[in-house]
């Protein structure tokens, strides 16, 4: 291994932290944070730029698996996962998780950066004005819920997210209590960043110009870096939000997100 090797590794472990960090703290996903930062950091560990997007999205999936499913086994444990819910939601989540990363194949990779600041500029806006859903109506049909689920699945594949700031307001709005939304949320991310990592595996394997330790659009070094220190960092800032205004902090991060996806959207 190169010393530029370690260098983007130790950036990779950096990375990891801040993610970690931030998901403690605000309960974000870390594809909004990882996403953008692959898309710098691929093309200095030598991935070509053509499918630098691909692959950042599909290993910000990859590490979503770890972190998602480290916080829906603790929902669980607690109580705070509607399963009747997830039964109904999950093929939606998983059929839409693979399309959205079927899709990336269809559009054209220069486009795939606007698609992505546009989903991103959305949920800085939903974040910067604190938009809060309260119970309006009851919970749909099992269909209708699915068909929801495919929307939220494709957009946040798109996105290379979990999903959350998607599923907590559409289950908050149908009633689900926001402890419940939030821990069906974490199940779903899950199943949503499960789904669209397979397809991005699939559809990047017989790609031609695949860096070494990749599998597919998923890049081993860095699905290893972020997801070893996010997972430690993640506690870190759990501990962090019962003394910092997370309200104030939420917001500033939005003005962030909202740099962000402009920066991307404008290329």
């Amino acid at each position: 291994m190169s010393v530029d090797f370690w260098s983007i590794f130790a950036l990779y472990l950096a990375l990891g932290s801040v993610v970690g960090v931030m998901a403690g703290l605000l309960g974000i996903g870390g594809g909004l944070l990882v996403v953008p930062a692959l898309l710098w950091l691929l093309p200095q560990a030598g991935i070509d730029a053509t499918i630098a997007m691909q692959m950042a999205l599909g290993t910000s999936l990859a590490t979503i698996i770890f972190t998602s499913s480290s916080s829906a086994w603790n929902h669980l444990r607690l109580g705070n996962v509607e399963v009747g819910l997830i039964k109904s939601l999950a093929p939606g989540v998983i059929l839409g998780g693979f399309i959205g990363s079927y899709l990336t194949e269809l559009i054209p990779a220069h486009y795939l950066p606007k698609v992505f600041g546009v989903i991103v500029l959305l949920l800085a806006l939903q974040m910067l004005l604190a938009l809060k859903f309260t119970a309006t109506r009851i919970m749909p049909s099992p269909l209708k819920v699915a068909t929801s689920g495919g929307v939220i699945g494709i957009v946040s594949s798109l996105a290379g997210i979990g999903g959350g700031s998607l599923t907590v307001p559409y289950l908050s709005f149908h009633g689900v209590e926001m402890r419940k939304a939030i821990g069906s949320s974490s199940l779903c991310g899950t199943l949503i960043a499960i789904a669209g990592m397979i397809g991005f595996v699939i559809h990047g394997v017989n790609v031609e110009n695949l860096p070494p330790m990749s599998l597919g659009y998923v890049y081993l070094p860095a699905l290893c870096g972020i997801s070893f220190t996010s997972i430690l960092t993640t506690r870190v800032g759990a501990k962090l939000a019962s003394h910092l205004p997370t309200p104030t902090l939420k917001k500033i991060f939005a003005v962030f997100l909202v740099f962000i996806g402009s920066k991307m959207f404008l290329g």
